[in-house]
């Protein structure tokens, strides 16, 4: 297509403003306008508080219009525009410094260039008049930039412009850019994992912490029966019968979890879709029913992951590293935790020894039903030492071996809920990231559960609820009476023990640890996120980091 020809009527206009970020990082591009993925972190905060402000200016100069143009292939928004020496002038303003030459004279980012500069001929066109430059006002160190429109930028526009056209076509991300400063001030550093993918590269890299440490905002689990959920203004409110009113700003809000039968009102529900809130129902036993969960368009993610996914070669590789670090940490657990008894270790010989064969196994297991049968062996192994690790449990919390749907005793209802919980939170997670959590590569799909759920669970069994949950028992936090419900069927937990079980998960979540691949620190739910996208990166940016991190 040349540059003068018009764009078809079929295919969208580029904004002006994914000019700046194709100029900056065409990953960045590719990310904001192919997967309509857009993050806004404290500095794209303060730049619209800026705008905002300078919109509430007066006078008659300062003037700001939506324009479009098919020739151009390009719509956006000035900032002003305003009229000098006889022609109209169209203005940016930026909230940071101006790039400075060997003089020290100020100067406009080629990125600010390229955007002023595509205002400048939309104006140019719509005016019917020649616009001779533009100009940018840097506020950081309140400096205005000349920007002539001349030849050379009018031209790199039109060569952005047919580059973005170009790249939106593409069904694969476009590679991470060479100027590695640019990542640490970019909002979709989290999103893209630059450090990350270098570190795949390079295995002595020591990467630049971009991946926040901990989720903002705060699960909030509505357990009563009797619970009643509304909105009032902008908050969300909790209250019933027997229970003190309880008020949730909506901006501290990450989710909303409803344990039984608590009734959530209409323009609750309207509201918290509005803000992007994920509702999520679990049955009293733990068992989950059904969300309302959002994300971004990802239909771009979804095709990467089902061309992925429907090749059997990948399938094997993914379960194989999922089943290798699944069987290396219930193996590492128990050594730790009988690392310093000689009696106990004694006691978990034959495990330990079971679990080792089951790892040779299993990386060495041709198809995905034989590396079943190893996982399958390993759990068998270790839910028959667990007893062992439980000396001051007492009787009541002692379980023969793993039963499910529905357990049969107290340490098994109390394992089904906390996986439950887990479950919700593997599923929020991909749900962010965009992924489609019906397309698994090592569990068969099943009415009652997403398969990707349930691979991705493997990696956090034993160190999110295995773990703080044995030590709750040894510890004596639960009454074999009170926190459980018993019948001759199965065994479920009370109210009370819902409660015990979810303020135990939610610490677990909050805690943090040094992940042994990335060598920085973060909360066990960022840690589930940052797993998610590593999984992703297998298929749509650079490989190698999925299921490598392994309890100490």
């Amino acid at each position: 297509m040349s540059f003068e020809a018009e764009v078809s009527g079929t295919e969208p206009l580029l904004r002006v403003m994914s000019l700046h970020a194709l100029e900056y990082c065409e990953r960045l591009f590719y990310l904001e306008e192919v997967e309509e993925i857009r993050l806004a972190d404290s500095s794209v905060y303060a730049g619209r508080a800026m705008h905002e402000e300078l919109a509430l200016e007066e006078g008659e100069e300062r003037r700001s219009y939506t324009l479009s143009s098919t020739i151009l292939g390009l719509t956006g928004k000035m900032d002003a525009m305003r009229h000098r020496e006889g022609s109209w002038i169209p203005y940016e303003h930026k909230k940071g410094r101006p790039m400075r030459n060997e003089k020290g004279e100020p100067g406009a980012w080629p990125s600010d260039a390229l955007q002023v500069g595509a205002y400048g001929m939309l104006l140019e066109e719509h005016l019917g008049k020649k616009i001779p430059e533009a100009r940018i006002r840097y506020h950081a160190e309140g400096v205005t930039v000349s920007v002539p429109l001349d030849d050379t930028l009018r031209l790199a526009v039109r060569t952005a412009v047919e580059r973005g056209r170009s790249l939106r076509t593409q069904k694969s991300r476009p590679p991470i850019t060479e100027h590695e400063g640019r990542c640490i001030k970019c909002s979709l550093a989290p999103v893209c994992l630059p450090e990350e993918e270098r570190l795949s590269k390079d295995e002595n890299r020591e990467p630049v912490r971009l991946f926040p440490a901990h989720v903002e905002g705060t699960t909030v689990h509505v357990v009563s029966h009797k619970a009643r959920i509304s909105k009032s203004g902008e908050t969300i409110r909790i209250e019933g019968e027997e229970m003190e009113p309880r008020v949730f700003p909506v901006n501290e809000i990450n989710s909303l979890v409803i344990h039984g039968y608590g009734q959530i009102s209409t323009q609750a529900l309207h509201f918290c879709a509005s803000r992007e809130i994920p509702i999520h129902w679990l049955s009293s036993g733990g068992t989950y029913i059904a969300g309302l969960t959002f994300g971004a368009g990802a239909v771009h993610r979804h095709l990467r992951q089902y061309a992925a996914l429907t090749q059997p070669g990948v399938c094997l590789a993914l379960a194989r590293k999922t089943v290798l670090a699944k069987i290396e940490g219930q193996l590492r657990y128990l050594l730790r935790s009988t690392r310093q008894l000689t009696q106990k270790r004694e006691s978990v010989r034959n495990s330990v020894q079971a679990l080792r064969e089951s790892l040779h196994g299993a990386a060495h297991s041709e198809g995905v039903e034989a590396l079943r049968g190893m996982e399958g062996l390993a759990a068998k192994a270790y839910f028959e030492s667990l007893p062992v690790l439980l000396p001051l449990a007492g009787e009541d919390f002692i379980p023969e071996g793993r039963n499910r749907r529905p357990p049969k005793d107290r340490f098994n209802a109390l394992l089904s809920f906390g996986y439950s919980l887990l479950y919700r939170t593997v599923l929020e997670s991909i749900i962010a990231v965009g992924l489609e959590p019906a397309l698994g590569y090592y569990h068969t799909p099943r009415s009652t559960a997403h398969p990707l759920v349930l691979d991705l669970m493997e990696l956090f069994r034993v160190s999110v609820w295995d773990i703080p949950l044995i030590g709750s028992i040894n510890r004596k936090q639960w009454d074999p009476k009170s926190d459980f419900t018993i019948t001759k069927e199965k065994v479920w937990l009370s109210e009370t023990g819902r409660k015990k079980a979810i303020v135990l998960f939610e610490r677990r979540l909050q805690e943090s640890w040094k992940h042994p691949v990335t060598e920085y620190s973060l909360s066990y739910r960022r840690t589930i996120e940052l797993e998610v996208r590593l999984l992703e990166k297998e298929w749509s940016g650079q490989p190698g980091l999925f299921a490598k991190s392994r309890l100490r």
